[in-house]
């Protein structure tokens, strides 16, 4: 029997014990990225969260069909207003490529930075230019049943009408007289009834560079349409969780809850989860914004905020430190403990490999366990697993001193469970840099130092010794004396 899964469902603001529609499977959307541009650490966010997701649901037994989209069409400008350019067509006219082009670059570079990152790739990955048809039909149905009126080529959704049957606003806790108070009628968008409708067909002006044929005539689907139709398509009428960035709550989500009901008079989505933002002194990090910092500089380390480069690893260790629910202040400061804090953790798990098994044990592996599931089992709170787990390594490295000690039986459970953690389940991984040669090198040089530091104490040349470890510390390589050895890191 499963242990009960609490999930935090942003629809009823609670937690709630998750429950799929069909024992031992689980349908997972995600909100993929519009890729006209590199992808920077707060997309990092949405994808390891929702990795982190994936990855425990399989741990605990589910079949998982992960959707995540890639949005290369119907993306404007002006989000909000859905005014100005497509983003990706604005992008090709400026780098001169075709609007394809730029969808393949950006999408190649996303996918490389999600490797990077160890995030593993959803089961279907579908694109919204690859479903025109699909959306279509979404908007027929809508139109057929009244939640939707053309104009002038142009196909809106009728918010108001909405509202009289269902509750539009229900996810982001708005009511509809305070989004007509703050939404302002803006000029060439006369032909919608309400300032608040929101277009599920476009007509493309002349110079409109992505269009289709459709009956309402040439134009590009709404971008709040394609999840609705691409999420039904892969998972149902109704399936189990739908994920994305808070920022996506209003009012992407609440206009696909109100399109997927209008078209089949029923809610599709069960559990809705949102991660919250990575900020930048107190401000989201986002691409409209330009306060954003590209994963590639994070991992170059060439950007004016970065005092030094940062591994994927540390990225992703940095991320899965705070709960998903909370933000994330970027800092130099917390990038450089959590790159101290990862290299701990993975020393620890090279560690569990060196130990001498003994007779019997003096600590609780169990518990040790039970706490670490107990944690991602009450809403995925890696923060408070990882803890427990750096209370694990404190237990290993008592175990390696000789303070502690850890039967066979209870040594390769408590292998097998830092690997499952560590591994498996928060998708860490051992890194291999571009300086592995180099440090193969630097390992060479110091252990020799060590050996000639080992005659010197032997010969009982006290000057000696001493000075080859204090020149070390000095260039930033500390020396530690152990019953095993000397041991030896970078400060």
């Amino acid at each position: 029997m499963k242990p009960d899964f609490i999930i935090y469902n942003t629809l009823t603001r609670k937690k709630e014990v998750f429950k799929p529609l069909v024992e031992g499977k689980v349908g997972l959307y995600v909100c993929g990225p519009t890729v006209y541009s590199d992808s920077h650490l707060g997309h990092a966010r949405p994808n390891i969260t929702f990795d982190l997701l994936f990855r425990y649901l399989r741990f605990l037994g589910y079949h998982v069909r992960y959707v995540r989209n890639i949005t290369d069409v119907g993306h404007l400008e002006n989000e909000a207003d859905e005014t100005g350019e497509d983003k990706i067509a604005k992008k090709a006219q400026l780098e001169q490529l075709e609007p394809m082009e730029v969808v393949q670059k950006y999408m190649n570079s996303f996918h490389f930075n999600m490797n990077e990152l160890n995030v593993l790739p959803p089961s279907i990955e579908p694109r919204a230019s690859g479903h025109i048809i699909e959306q279509q039909l979404l908007i027929d149905s809508i139109l057929k049943n009244g939640f939707a009126y053309e104009a002038n080529g142009s196909v809106y959704f009728d918010v108001e009408k909405y509202n009289q049957h269902y509750k539009y606003g229900k996810l982001s806790g708005r009511n509809l007289d305070d989004i007509r108070t703050n939404t302002r009628q803006l000029e060439g968008q006369d032909e919608k009834r309400n300032s608040f409708d929101f277009a599920l067909w476009k007509k493309a002006a002349p110079e409109h560079i992505m269009r289709w044929p459709s009956k309402w005539g040439e134009g590009f689907p709404g971008w709040h349409l394609e999840c609705s139709a691409m999420s039904t398509k892969y998972l149902g009428e109704q399936f189990d969780i739908h994920g994305g960035g808070m920022d996506l709550t209003f009012p992407h989500h609440e206009c696909e809850i109100a399109q997927s009901t209008a078209s089949l008079g029923h809610e599709t989505v069960r559990y809705w989860m949102h991660n919250n933002m990575i900020t930048i002194d107190g401000q989201k990090m986002a691409r409209s914004l330009g306060n954003f910092i590209t994963l590639r500089e994070l991992f170059t380390g060439n950007h004016p905020l970065l005092k030094q480069a940062y591994s994927p690893m540390t990225i992703r260790f940095f991320i899965l430190q705070a709960h998903y629910r909370s933000t994330i202040d970027f800092s130099n400061e917390a990038l450089q403990a959590s790159e101290k804090g990862l290299e701990r953790l993975m020393t620890a798990v090279k560690t569990l490999s060196e130990l001498t098994p003994a007779q019997h044990s003096t600590i609780d592996v169990n518990m040790l366990k039970e706490k670490c599931l107990a944690a991602l089992n009450d809403d995925l709170n890696s923060p408070v697993a990882i803890a427990h787990l750096f209370d694990g390594v404190k237990m290993i490295n008592s175990i390696k001193a000789g303070n502690e000690q850890i039967a066979k039986t209870d040594l390769d459970e408590l292998t097998s469970f830092y690997h499952t953690m560590v591994f498996d389940i928060l998708g860490l991984k051992q890194e291999q840099t571009a300086d592995s040669g180099n440090n193969q090198v630097l390992s060479g040089a110091v252990e020799l130092l060590i050996n000639l530091r080992k005659e010197a104490k032997a010969n009982k040349d006290w000057a000696t010794s001493d000075r080859i470890r204090n020149e070390l510390n000095e260039i930033g390589i500390e020396l530690k004396d152990t019953k095993e050895g000397v041991e030896w890191k970078l400060k």
